[in-house]
């Protein structure tokens, strides 16, 4: 960089023009009252005078600029009699000429800082230096910074032993060590109040050489890097060199501040982003052992430039840029508060134009491989891959607009580039850029930033979009987008950050998801689908917070993403649950092999249908080789439907009924795959047994009613001849058919490394937890006959055999049951005991709240109740038996809504919970579809109608159980029986 030979000679001063208007005059007014002081002492005034009116309009807008010409005025002097140039470059020798250690370099670096800065800005605002003279000669001067940094570091390391090289070692002060300036500096394009961009490295082989004996090089190498970045990053009385980023290395959230070359060769060819080959695009050598710096670089080509790309890899290069949202032209764009670098119409958009059509093409075309930003639009339309009025407009904006960025950032040393929001600041701003006029000079900064937008919108046009409706996703680099951080915020995120910073993250590869480049390309199209999708959840930052849970526990990604990105409506559904149903969220969390099933084509299809489980579960169970081999396999294929039943009741694709018969529905099957398992084991440990077996489920598996949250409630039936005994151990049949049932206890509630089944609840056999577990068919027959109450007889009216040993057996168990419930049972009031058990449990289990759908005066107790009463009396005079509550409510249509309604909330409640849960505390959406559930028109409505519908519900029940007892029983049965509902 350098002027031109005529202007060469004429000193700065006396070429400086007025850059606008005085915006402020008292400010202007109060400086050169200082500055006639000092220059009336010191002999200048008339240099003085000759600048006075192109320094005013900088005294009258920036404050950073007074105060350097007021606190420095023989610095001011002497750049005002310099050729611009000369004191650029005595600006750079001095620096250059700084080797001591930290504490002796600091001041002056600070110094050769500010009359760097003044020097730029009076030759920027005066209209002697053009944009690339301004860029280079801050990036010159940054360039200088850091390897006076490094020999100051250096030095203070030789002197405290750790450091054994010699300082003038041709390779660098250290050895091995080297620094790449990237971004901004990378291309001799930096703004006035930019920060640097640094990535470290070292060479090991190299390194290890110049370390004394048994110094560890990482922590000397993490020692240098954090010295120099102090060095220059600490303010002081004298101000700041420049504020130092090294987090522009792999991974820097993982990585030590200075990467091992090697290592970072291998991340760059493993998970290395399509943002860090833009990235390398603008890097250089800046300090340090450049011949290793070079070799680096050499072998980072064929990741920054590759030669092939298939359509995958050139989508995710756009989407670099489709991650900005592109609103219709003018839309929204007003110059107050307009961030000229990364907003709409911006500084970016055009880098990005430029860059991403760069990576696709500079890999067969090296002509395109340019560093800055001008040079590579020039390039691009050089050779015909955009039209040359396109690079020009661009070309022209982008010089505007980095002359605008660093009159914003002159007011006040801010690394800020938006435009001020205060009308007295931006007017400020306009004045440095020429204009007097507010207004107008508003309406051409935000015409500047749509012919941009417009121009950034024309590129890729077309395809898919990756922005979102809320506005843009950007999550490249390392740091987090101001307009994406809004973005999140607009779409109800409470913790924008921690999601930003969680998305970038998968974005770097760090889970096993992305950890491929197929992997994180198909992330990068699914991260703005997710994000909206949870916005729309009304529950985002609990959707996404169980979604990461799920993601990041994933053993590979690209499967599930293909298939989320293809069916958008499951993939809705699934995080659906992430917002409203913990438990399932927790499934997929503890065991994202849940989610295998929604591979399964079966997955959507209507509850109802016969999709041939039991004959999976029952195939696969066979296959394995052991009774262990079993339980895992039927757990397996149990997870993946339990997620898929849970789905279906969540969303409403399937009603309470469907979703109770298809919970059941899959207990059967683990139940008639475990049976005969558990009976083969239990014949292989005690060999076979003459005599046959039978389960029989009661409660709600018996009555095909079950919830998410049911357990089972069973019992088994056997009979043997009286003598019989094990062929191996000569167990007896009671022993034996212990034994099975204990097994077949285990196999449905035990845990292993494939999760639980269900809680298994023997306890409404004949004689109870006092009697054997596994009951003789004869003794049942003697119990139901002699001994058993109203209550438990109320429990055989949801009684079913599930599996028998013997089909025959199975129907004698059948039977059996039946023949129980219809034996007469002379003197026993039904009524009065259903009446007597009811009030019992009013005093004695008392609701836990409202929403305790259970055992709420006219809850599913009273509806249940009630239907195991009409069972009772119907079989009593020989009427047809039914195991279903609502069939059995058929008379009574008060009770029968009253059960179905409960049983559509308890189905909502007890997918989406574990526990006890106050839907009160949830969400609003997902309140209002427990009210579309119901039948409500919203929340309230739904608590308003249930109170009512309770009430009328508890009166069908006394009408439907007459109550005969008024004074007998209150002392009579002394605790509640085990619940039967």
């Amino acid at each position: 960089m350098a002027d031109t030979a005529t202007s060469a000679s004429i000193p700065l001063g006396q070429r400086i023009k007025p850059a606008g208007p005085v915006a402020n005059t008292a400010a202007a007014d109060r400086l050169l009252e200082s500055l006639i002081e000092a220059a009336d002492a010191d002999g200048w005034r008339d240099t003085l005078d000759a600048a006075w009116p192109a320094l005013a309009p900088v005294a009258g807008a920036s404050p950073y600029l007074a105060g350097l010409m007021r606190r420095r005025p023989a610095h001011l002097r002497r750049l005002l009699e310099q050729d611009p140039a000369a004191s650029l470059a005595q600006i750079i020798r001095d620096t250059d000429a700084l080797d001591a250690e930290p504490d002796e370099v600091r001041a002056p670096l600070r110094v050769l800082k500010a009359d760097l800065h003044l020097l730029t800005a009076l030759a920027d605002l005066g209209g002697v230096w053009d944009l690339d003279q301004v860029t280079e000669a801050l990036s010159k001067f940054a360039d200088a910074s850091c390897r006076a940094a490094l020999r100051a570091v250096a030095a203070e390391q030789r002197a405290r032993g750790r450091l054994v090289s010699p300082s003038g070692d041709p390779r660098g002060p250290i050895p091995g060590l080297f620094g790449l300036a990237m971004g901004k500096h990378g291309a001799n394009e930096l703004n006035y109040s930019s920060d640097i961009d640094i990535s470290l490295f070292f060479e090991p082989r190299l390194m290890v050489l110049a370390l004394r004996e048994g110094e560890e090089m990482q922590d000397f190498a993490n020692r240098v890097g954090k010295g120099i970045a102090t060095l220059l990053t600490e303010r002081t009385a004298d101000g700041y060199v420049f504020r130092v980023d090294l987090r522009l290395r792999p991974d820097p959230s993982s990585t030590p501040p200075v990467v091992a070359g090697p290592m970072a060769l291998a991340y760059y060819e493993s998970v290395g982003q399509n943002w860090e080959r833009a990235a390398f695009i603008k890097a250089r050598p800046v300090l340090g052992d450049m011949r290793a710096a070079g070799r680096f670089l050499k072998a980072m080509i064929p990741f920054i430039w590759r030669r092939s790309l298939d359509y995958a890899a050139v989508l995710d290069i756009q989407s670099i840029k489709k991650q900005i949202h592109v609103h219709k032209t003018g839309e929204g764009l007003h110059a107050a508060g307009a961030n000229l670098k990364l907003g709409r119409g911006g500084i970016r958009e055009i880098e990005f134009y430029a860059q991403t059509q760069q990576l696709i093409l500079g890999g067969r075309d090296p002509g395109l491989r340019k560093q800055r930003t001008l040079e590579a639009l020039k390039a691009l339309a050089d050779a015909d891959h955009i039209p040359q009025a396109v690079c020009e407009e661009l070309s022209a904006a982008y010089v505007e607009l980095r002359g605008l960025e660093h009159r914003v950032q002159m007011l006040d040393d801010e690394q800020t580039h938006r435009l001020p929001e205060d009308r007295e600041r931006r007017a400020a701003v306009a004045a440095l850029a020429g204009s007097g006029d507010l207004a107008a000079f508003d309406a051409h900064v935000e015409a500047l930033l749509v012919r941009v937008n417009t121009r950034y919108g024309e590129l890729f046009e077309g395809g898919e979009d990756l922005d979102s409706s809320y506005g843009s996703l950007v999550f490249t680099g390392v740091e987090n987008d101001p307009e994406t951080l809004e973005t999140l915020r607009r779409m109800g995120f409470s913790e924008a950050p921690s999601v930003a910073d969680t998305i970038r993250s998968w974005h770097h590869g760090r889970i096993p998801a992305t950890r491929t480049s197929r992997g994180r390309e198909l992330f990068t199209r699914l991260a703005p689908r997710l994000l909206e999708a949870l916005a729309r959840s009304g529950a985002p930052d609990d959707a996404f917070r169980r979604f990461a849970t799920f993601f990041s526990g994933l053993a590979a990604g690209v499967q599930v993403q293909a298939l989320f990105l293809n069916q958008p409506k499951l993939f809705e559904m699934v995080l659906g649950v992430m917002a409203f149903a913990p438990r399932l969220a927790r499934t997929l969390g503890r065991q994202p092999a849940a989610l295998d099933g929604v591979l399964d084509a079966r997955f959507l299809a209507d509850l109802s249908a016969e999709t041939g489980l039991t004959e999976q579960i029952l195939r696969e169970a066979g296959e394995t080789e052991d009774f262990e081999g079993a339980m895992n396999a039927v757990r397996r294929l149990h997870r993946e439907q339990m997620f898929r039943i849970g789905i279906h009741a969540m969303t409403g694709r399937a009603g309470p009924e469907a979703a109770g018969r298809a919970y059941a529905a899959l207990a059967d099957a683990a139940m008639l795959t475990l049976s005969p398992a558990a009976l083969a084991e239990t014949e292989r440990l005690g060999g076979a047994l003459p005599g046959a077996v039978a389960v029989v489920a009661l409660g709600k598996a018996g009555s095909r009613e079950m919830t998410a949250g049911s357990d089972l409630d069973l019992m088994t039936l056997y009979e043997a001849p009286p003598d019989a005994a094990s062929a191996i151990k000569g167990w007896t049949a009671d022993v034996f058919y212990a034994r099975f049932t204990q097994r077949l206890i285990a196999a449905l509630s035990a845990h292993t490394a494939e999760g639980g089944l269900y809680e298994v609840d023997m306890r409404l056999r004949p004689t109870g937890s006092k009697g054997p577990v596994s009951v003789r068919l004869k003794a049942f027959d003697a119990y139901y006959a002699r001994e058993a109450e109203t209550w438990e007889f109320m429990v055989l009216t949801r009684a079913r055999v599930v599996w028998a040993s013997d089909a025959k057996f199975g129907a004698q168990v059948s039977a059996a049951i039946e023949a129980a419930l219809r034996r007469p049972r002379p003197g026993v009031d039904i009524a009065a005991d259903v009446r007597k058990m009811r009030a019992l449990m009013d005093r004695e289990r008392r609701p836990h709240g409202f929403w305790d759908l259970k055992l709420s005066p006219g809850g599913q107790v009273d509806a249940e109740f009630a239907a195991q009463f009409r069972q009772l009396q119907a079989a009593a005079i020989g009427e047809p038996l039914t195991l279903s509550t609502l069939e059995a409510l058929h008379d009574d249509p008060v009770l029968a809504e009253a059960w179905r309604v409960q049983q559509r909330l308890a189905h909502l409640l007890a997918a989406a919970f574990e526990g006890r849960v106050d839907p009160e505390a949830e969400p609003s959406v997902f309140q209002l579809r427990l009210a579309e559930a119901a039948g409500a028109q919203d929340f309230e409505t739904l608590k308003t109608e249930l109170t009512d519908l309770r009430a009328r519900a508890r009166k069908a029940f006394e009408r439907a159980v007459p109550a005969r007892f008024e004074k007998e029983g209150r002392d009579g049965d002394s605790e509640t029986p085990r619940s039967i509902s």
